[in-house]
């Protein structure tokens, strides 16, 4: 059974019940009071015959307002004997408590009798009649006919009878009509989840009626779609994402392995060369194996970027920059690096964000003189790195942190292209961004801003410093 014929069979069996026990609430209070009428009018005529004593003569009446003289009556001994009955020779029936009644002289009983198929009241009290031997006990029957009280209530039956059906059809009609209303948006959520599952379109929106409890799910169902629409679009972006990573790793490791095959095969050859060009075959083999092993390594930090992250712990910044700041002099020795190193603290994975400026500080030493100058700051705000070299052209600006990309001053020069892109993914999982710019005097400024805070204290004493914090009191270096 669907969900909109449960409704309307629950509304109708809901009006239905309480339209029956209205009926039936308001069928006994009629019948109470059309019946009460009359026990009251054989009640006034039994007081009025109770006020005379003795019964002479006939029977003595009510007057009009009070319904008048009851049009059936019969005086019985307690014997059983009729001595008096009223005129058309109707007989009312006798019974043991009638006689009971006329023998004790005490008591009194209101029943319902049939006489020649008419219904009547009957209320038999007791009375004193004159006869031959004195007053004697009897007692008097009172009937008035219910004829026209049976009829008035059949006429309430029916009526009754006609409104519960017609309230129950009633009820069943509008609660169709509200439950076709009411399921609307319902039916709505169900088509556009059919498209959806037909098309794989979440473009589609529902649309919200009303800020009720259908309307609320109506907008919690809009909301999902927009989740599941972002969801979708991340995953796609994600799936593009890595199909390029593929087809540009493919390409830039056909270059090197190309040579070093190439390389290999000649050294392989067994034919006569010159001991200087071995050495300098020698020499290309390691050059192109180093940069095999550099660009596959950028290949696995990035994939690994893309896997959902460590746990994190607070960092020292200015530790990390401490130890790549090392490693960089040890890698360019012939370039000067000046550093002025600030506390600063951040939540992050140490060894990604070392890898992170290690990158900024080794391009920087790339596209700088033999003896040139790198100047690294790292602060709270986070690290700024600025070479003296020719600086980024400004079209090239835009995609200079994009996977593969090699600038016009990047050609000719070694690297994979994957350093800054390694950089901006690092930024990324930080919160934090990546930009450059060339300064006023010449040279590139590489900024990776980091959501930081100056540490309360920058010596981390005791031995309880944070994850990374090898790093320095505020201060400048140069070497």
């Amino acid at each position: 059974m669907t969900l909109r014929k449960r409704l309307t069979l629950i509304a109708a069996t809901t009006v239905g019940v309480a339209v029956l026990l209205a009926a039936g609430v308001s069928y006994a209070v009629v019948r109470s009071q059309v019946r009460g009428q009359v026990d009251d009018a054989l009640n006034a005529q039994a007081a009025v015959v109770q006020r005379y004593g003795e019964l002479q003569q006939g029977v003595p009446g009510n007057n009009a307002s009070s319904g008048g003289p009851a049009p059936y009556y019969q005086v019985v001994l307690s014997s059983g004997q009729v001595v008096r009955r009223s005129t058309g020779g109707v007989a009312l029936p006798i019974t043991a408590a009638t006689e009971r009644i006329a023998a004790t002289g005490t008591g009194s009983l209101m029943t319902d009798v049939y006489v020649g198929g008419s219904h009547l009241r009957m209320l038999c009290f007791p009375i004193v009649i004159d006869t031959f031997n004195g007053p004697t006990q009897a007692v008097l029957e009172l009937a008035r006919p219910l004829n026209g009280v049976d009829s008035i209530l059949r006429n309430l039956r029916l009526v009754l009878a006609l409104l519960l059906v017609g309230g129950i059809a009633l009820a069943a009609l509008l609660g169709k009509m509200a439950s076709r209303r009411v399921l609307s948006p319902l039916a709505e959520v169900a088509q556009v989840a059919e498209h959806i599952g037909e098309t794989d379109d979440l473009t589609e929106r529902l649309k919200v009626h009303a800020d009720d409890e259908v309307g609320q799910l109506a907008t919690r169902f809009n909301t999902m779609l927009d989740r599941l629409e972002g969801s979708r679009a991340a995953l796609d972006e994600s799936m593009r994402a890595q199909r390029q990573l593929v087809a540009d790793a493919s390409h830039e490791l056909r270059t090197p392995v190309t040579s070093l095959r190439t390389n290999i095969e000649v050294l392989l050859a067994g034919g006569e060369l010159d001991p200087e060009d071995r050495r300098r075959l020698l020499s290309d083999v390691v050059e192109q194996s180093e940069e095999l092993t550099s660009l596959v390594n950028d290949l696995i930090e990035l994939a690994r970027g893309d896997q959902p992250g460590p746990d994190t712990d607070d960092v020292r910044l200015d530790g990390v920059a401490g130890e790549s700041l090392a490693r960089a002099r040890r890698n360019a020795p012939g370039i000067r690096f000046e550093a002025t190193l600030e506390p600063a603290l951040i939540d992050g994975v140490p060894e990604r964000l070392g890898r992170a400026i290690n990158n900024l500080l080794d391009n920087a030493a790339r596209h700088s003189d033999p003896d040139g100058v790198v100047e690294l700051r790292v602060g709270p705000e986070g690290v700024r790195v600025r070479d003296h070299g020719p600086g980024v052209p400004e079209e090239d600006q835009p995609y200079v942190f994009d996977r593969f990309f090699r600038g016009t001053n990047s050609r000719g020069r070694q690297g994979s292209g994957l350093g800054l892109a390694i950089v901006r993914q690092v930024a990324e999982q930080h919160g934090g961004t990546v930009g450059v710019a060339n300064a006023p005097d010449g040279g590139a400024v590489f900024t990776l801003s980091l959501p930081g805070v100056a540490p309360e204290s920058a010596d981390g004493e005791d031995g309880d410093q944070p994850a990374g914090a090898r790093g320095t009191d505020s201060r400048a270096i140069r070497a």
